[in-house]
């Protein structure tokens, strides 16, 4: 059983997010680069990223017993919610679902993002990572998922614009798995 162990708490204080086509692998290790087709998606707003983890059981109740005797799992959501600081090529398309931000005419200086009227599939492999000192770092994978809720943008002259999203793990196949931890970190020991 495990005791009361204060050097087993953790502080996310510092990090990153970074986002992939789906079937780029992630790093290996705690000490391995991220690939070149790992995006950084750069400042984040002070909130930090929240999971979320939710699943909804069916319980099967029996005349025998109060309780219930077995549960069936019926849904799984695993989400992860940020808020981007950064505008660009990566940040904006992500918010609104996918397409690309091109430059109006060469060596313009003036881009062109288009909302697409008519959604469609915006699946990406996102990363996140974050350090506690200089001895933990802890790396979550997403294989693949998508973008299923963004947050109303505030415009205003007291604060710097954040385009905030909740992307929403989705199954690859039968055997890999929904997200992985990969742990440098001796409480695991």
């Amino acid at each position: 059983m495990p005791s009361m162990n204060p050097n087993q708490i953790r502080v996310a204080g510092n990090g990153r997010i970074l986002v992939a086509p789906i079937g780029t692998e992630g790093p290996a290790d705690t000490t391995a680069e991220w690939g070149p087709d790992w995006a950084d998606l750069g400042y984040t707003s002070g909130d930090g990223v929240k999971f979320g983890r939710k699943e909804k059981v069916t319980h099967v109740d029996t005349w025998q017993s109060v309780g219930p005797a077995r549960f069936i799992y019926a849904d799984r959501d695993l989400t992860v919610k940020f808020g981007m600081l950064q505008f660009n090529s990566d940040t904006v398309p992500l918010y609104f679902g996918g397409g690309k931000v091109e430059e109006t005419a060469p060596d313009s200086g003036v881009y062109r993002y288009d909302v697409a009227s008519d959604p469609a599939p915006d699946e990406r492999a996102l990363g996140l990572e974050f350090t506690d000192g200089a001895e933990v770092v802890y790396r979550f994978i997403i294989p693949r998922g998508q973008v299923n809720e963004t947050d109303e943008v505030e415009m205003n002259r007291k604060g710097s614009l954040k385009l905030g999203v909740t992307f929403m793990a989705m199954g690859l196949d039968g055997e890999t798995p929904l997200a992985t931890w990969i742990l440098k970190d001796p409480s695991f020991a």
